[in-house]
Protein backbone atom coordinates (compact mmCIF):
# COMPACT_ATOMS: atom_id res chain seq x y z
CA UNK A 1 0.00 0.00 0.00
CA UNK A 2 1.25 3.50 -0.51
CA UNK A 3 2.07 6.14 1.91
CA UNK A 4 -0.19 8.72 2.41
CA UNK A 5 0.73 12.03 0.77
CA UNK A 6 0.86 13.93 3.87
CA UNK A 7 2.51 11.74 5.88
CA UNK A 8 5.28 11.43 3.06
CA UNK A 9 5.42 14.72 2.74
CA UNK A 10 6.12 14.90 6.60
CA UNK A 11 8.83 12.13 6.36
CA UNK A 12 10.80 13.94 3.89
CA UNK A 13 10.89 17.46 5.89
CA UNK A 14 12.96 15.22 8.49
CA UNK A 15 15.46 13.36 5.83
CA UNK A 16 18.92 14.81 6.17
CA UNK A 17 20.31 16.42 2.81
CA UNK A 18 21.84 12.86 1.80
CA UNK A 19 18.76 11.01 2.77
CA UNK A 20 16.63 13.19 0.56
CA UNK A 21 18.94 13.39 -2.41
CA UNK A 22 19.41 9.27 -2.20
CA UNK A 23 16.11 8.62 -2.08
CA UNK A 24 14.08 11.55 -3.68
CA UNK A 25 16.49 12.17 -6.94
CA UNK A 26 18.42 8.82 -7.06
CA UNK A 27 21.89 10.31 -6.05
CA UNK A 28 24.37 7.37 -4.71
CA UNK A 29 25.97 7.25 -1.88
CA UNK A 30 30.17 7.49 -2.09
CA UNK A 31 31.73 4.01 -1.69
CA UNK A 32 32.91 3.11 1.12
CA UNK A 33 31.60 5.80 3.13
CA UNK A 34 27.91 4.60 3.87
CA UNK A 35 27.32 3.95 7.83
CA UNK A 36 25.91 0.67 7.13
CA UNK A 37 28.60 -0.78 4.48
CA UNK A 38 31.22 -1.91 6.93
CA UNK A 39 28.25 -2.69 9.53
CA UNK A 40 27.05 -6.43 10.74
CA UNK A 41 24.58 -6.29 13.94
CA UNK A 42 21.92 -8.36 14.39
CA UNK A 43 18.87 -6.45 12.86
CA UNK A 44 16.82 -5.45 10.40
CA UNK A 45 16.76 -2.11 7.75
CA UNK A 46 13.76 -0.53 6.65
CA UNK A 47 13.08 2.57 4.77
CA UNK A 48 14.29 5.64 5.81
CA UNK A 49 11.32 7.81 4.59
CA UNK A 50 8.31 5.00 5.28
CA UNK A 51 9.53 3.11 7.58
CA UNK A 52 8.91 0.16 5.84
CA UNK A 53 10.79 -3.42 6.35
CA UNK A 54 13.37 -4.20 3.76
CA UNK A 55 16.13 -6.05 4.56
CA UNK A 56 17.36 -8.68 7.03
CA UNK A 57 21.22 -8.57 8.95
CA UNK A 58 20.54 -12.22 8.16
CA UNK A 59 21.02 -11.84 3.92
CA UNK A 60 23.70 -8.90 4.42
CA UNK A 61 27.40 -9.74 3.30
CA UNK A 62 30.31 -8.08 2.33
CA UNK A 63 30.40 -7.57 -1.74
CA UNK A 64 33.85 -5.44 -1.54
CA UNK A 65 31.62 -2.91 -3.68
CA UNK A 66 30.90 -0.12 -1.19
CA UNK A 67 27.44 -0.37 -0.32
CA UNK A 68 26.18 -2.47 1.59
CA UNK A 69 24.92 -5.13 0.20
CA UNK A 70 22.49 -8.20 0.41
CA UNK A 71 21.29 -11.71 -1.08
CA UNK A 72 17.30 -11.03 -0.96
CA UNK A 73 15.05 -8.12 0.45
CA UNK A 74 12.23 -9.08 3.16
CA UNK A 75 9.47 -8.52 1.35
CA UNK A 76 8.55 -7.77 -2.14
CA UNK A 77 10.74 -4.74 -3.51
CA UNK A 78 9.60 -2.67 -6.97
CA UNK A 79 11.65 -2.65 -9.61
CA UNK A 80 13.00 -0.42 -12.88
CA UNK A 81 15.19 -0.21 -15.71
CA UNK A 82 17.63 2.40 -15.01
CA UNK A 83 19.60 3.21 -18.10
CA UNK A 84 21.48 6.48 -16.52
CA UNK A 85 24.79 7.60 -17.07
CA UNK A 86 25.61 5.18 -20.03
CA UNK A 87 24.06 1.67 -18.02
CA UNK A 88 21.68 -0.45 -18.25
CA UNK A 89 20.81 -1.46 -14.49
CA UNK A 90 17.62 -2.58 -12.33
CA UNK A 91 16.68 -0.10 -9.99
CA UNK A 92 15.09 -1.05 -6.90
CA UNK A 93 12.32 0.97 -4.92
CA UNK A 94 10.31 0.76 -1.97
CA UNK A 95 6.85 0.04 -2.70
CA UNK A 96 5.39 2.22 0.31
CA UNK A 97 6.99 5.58 -0.16
CA UNK A 98 8.28 4.89 -3.92
CA UNK A 99 11.78 5.81 -2.10
CA UNK A 100 14.97 4.95 -4.26
CA UNK A 101 17.21 2.43 -2.24
CA UNK A 102 19.89 1.04 -5.13
CA UNK A 103 19.71 -1.66 -7.45
CA UNK A 104 19.70 -4.89 -7.68
CA UNK A 105 22.95 -7.16 -10.01
CA UNK A 106 23.20 -10.89 -10.85
CA UNK A 107 26.83 -10.41 -9.50
CA UNK A 108 25.62 -12.27 -5.98
CA UNK A 109 26.53 -15.39 -4.32
CA UNK A 110 25.12 -18.51 -6.45
CA UNK A 111 24.44 -20.18 -2.88
CA UNK A 112 21.93 -17.79 -2.64
CA UNK A 113 20.08 -16.73 -5.51
CA UNK A 114 23.11 -14.80 -7.32
CA UNK A 115 21.43 -11.69 -6.30
CA UNK A 116 23.46 -8.55 -5.11
CA UNK A 117 21.28 -5.68 -3.76
CA UNK A 118 23.48 -2.73 -3.48
CA UNK A 119 21.43 -0.43 -1.36
CA UNK A 120 23.01 3.44 -0.05
CA UNK A 121 23.18 3.68 3.81
CA UNK A 122 21.59 6.96 3.58
CA UNK A 123 18.31 5.26 2.53
CA UNK A 124 17.90 2.93 5.31
CA UNK A 125 17.61 2.99 8.91
CA UNK A 126 18.50 -0.21 10.95
CA UNK A 127 16.83 -1.10 13.48
CA UNK A 128 18.40 -3.48 16.07
CA UNK A 129 17.31 -6.98 16.87
CA UNK A 130 17.16 -5.96 20.84
CA UNK A 131 14.58 -2.68 19.62
CA UNK A 132 12.01 -4.56 16.98
CA UNK A 133 9.76 -4.94 19.78
CA UNK A 134 10.03 -1.72 21.18
CA UNK A 135 9.68 -0.16 17.34
CA UNK A 136 6.86 -2.08 16.00
CA UNK A 137 8.80 -4.52 14.71
CA UNK A 138 8.15 -7.69 16.69
CA UNK A 139 6.70 -9.74 14.02
CA UNK A 140 10.55 -10.05 12.17
CA UNK A 141 11.96 -11.47 14.91
CA UNK A 142 10.65 -14.59 13.46
CA UNK A 143 13.42 -13.77 10.54
CA UNK A 144 16.25 -14.83 13.49
CA UNK A 145 14.85 -18.30 14.59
Amino acid sequence: MKMDKDKKEQALKNLSKEEYASTQKAATDFPFMGKYDNFYEKGIYVDVVSGEPLFSSLDKYDSGCGWPSFTKPIKKLDYHRDQSHNMDRTEVTSPESDSHLGHVFSDGPTDKGGLRYCINSSALKFVPYDKLDEEGYSQYKALFK
